[in-house]
């Protein structure tokens, strides 16, 4: 990887492989604000079920909101960053909302509570990710943006392995101390938020020139290059499980998974990490779509290998596997391909139009897998899943068969 001080590509040509110092610096925000969000993230199924006893329908609608409320300023948040053209103080606002949920967490007891503090916090990622994900693309070369959307996410992923190792070690030392693990995760937060505001440059993306009205924002989302997109990510959202679902069955199955539950966390994110870079680059060569369809074929066996009715270490960890590769090569994909697709001044927009699509069908997800974990079972679930994805993913192909070529054209 190289680093560059300049933060905008030279018009018209390659930046010869290098990541800009906004995408390393944003990569840091994201780094320190994920130890936060993940220590939180991998102990929350196991308090929510064990310590407060939520059932399998009541913890899929918390599922749901964890995934999905975001999406309520998903939109709101993009179109601020264009609208003003200086995305990084409408992603402030994001990290500010989610650090303070963090301390909050040691007043929620009953259920009604952590759900309030849960949408506050998603709330804050809604507001701050397309924004965040604009300066991004704006800093970088049109022609390696899988490549600094990758390096992105590998330093948020080291961030998301840390967060897991950091909560089992503090319920190591005391454990049932969840106490402990909101206090660290807020002071983790609060550092990561200091980075922003402090070294983060406020670099002005191409809507600073040419202020963008709603009404033109809207017709570049809702634009036939966009279509399609939005609604295979939509498509393909609604068979995604939640991830605290799927190491919830494992727990169920496996001695070892129950034991180590937050490490769960940990072997997801070494393999992102591991991938996420090579994939970004692979998609910059091949094409993003194309990319982004294969991730799927990842999770569809990572469904069906945790539906197994026994495993052990090995299986564990090969699902583990499966689902960071299935992350590494959609999560940082996707904006990648969307951020190409509409014009420059609304690009935080469209990038905000496909997260939405992506939170609003998996909160759909969540409250129906848990519903159907409470009829049917965790393992007759995944199977359920696994077949409809296999089945969605051929259609999703044919829908995104015209978005590497528009991209390029772009």
């Amino acid at each position: 990887m190289y680093v560059t001080v300049r933060d905008r590509p030279a018009a018209g040509g390659s930046a010869g492989g290098r990541v800009a110092t906004t995408v390393v610096l944003l990569g840091v925000v994201s780094l320190l604000t994920d130890v936060s969000s993940e220590m939180v993230a991998s102990v929350l199924p196991l308090y929510l079920t064990m310590a407060v006893g939520l059932s399998p329908v009541a913890y899929g609608f918390l599922d749901g909101m964890y995934q999905g409320v975001s999406a309520f300023l998903r939109i709101a948040g993009g179109y601020a960053g264009d609208r003003g053209g200086q995305p990084k103080w409408v992603a402030v606002l994001g990290y500010g909302a989610s650090a303070l949920s963090r301390i909050a967490m040691l007043f929620a007891t009953g259920f009604a509570a952590i759900t309030a503090v849960v949408t506050a916090d998603r709330l804050g990622k809604g507001l701050r990710t397309a924004p965040r994900d604009a300066l991004i693309a704006e800093a970088s070369d049109p022609k390696t943006l899988g490549r600094a959307f990758g390096v992105h996410r590998t330093l948020d992923t080291i961030g998301a392995g840390i967060g897991p190792l950091v909560a089992f070690a503090l319920l190591a030392l005391v454990p049932g101390s969840y106490d402990s693990i909101w206090v660290v995760s807020f002071a983790f937060a609060t550092v990561g938020f200091a980075v922003l505001v402090l070294f983060v440059p406020n670099l002005r993306t191409a809507a600073g020139t040419a202020r963008i009205g709603l009404r033109r924002a809207f017709r570049a989302v809702g634009g036939r290059p966009l279509r399609r997109p939005l609604i295979a990510a939509g498509l393909l959202g609604l068979l995604t499980v939640g991830d605290g679902f799927l190491y919830l069955s494992l727990q169920e199955r496996d001695d070892f998974a129950a034991v180590w539950f937050p490490l769960l966390y940990v072997g997801t994110n070494i393999a992102y990490l591991a991938l996420a870079v090579p994939l970004g680059r692979l998609a910059d060569r091949v094409g993003r779509a194309r990319v982004l369809v294969a991730g799927h074929g990842a999770l569809i066996a990572c469904y069906l290998l945790a539906a197994l009715p026994s495993g052990g270490i090995g299986l564990t960890l090969t699902v583990l596997m499966l689902l960071g590769v299935f992350y590494a090569a959609t999560d940082g994909v996707l904006p990648a391909l969307v951020s190409r697709l509409v014009p420059a001044e609304a690009r935080g927009s469209g990038i905000a139009a496909a997260q939405t699509v992506v939170a609003l069908s998996r909160f759909a997800s969540s409250v129906t897998f848990g519903l159907l974990w409470s009829l049917h079972g965790p393992a007759w679930s995944l199977l359920l899943f696994a077949g409809l994805l296999v089945v969605t993913v051929p259609g999703v192909a044919w829908l995104l068969r015209r978005a590497d070529r528009a991209e390029a054209v772009a």
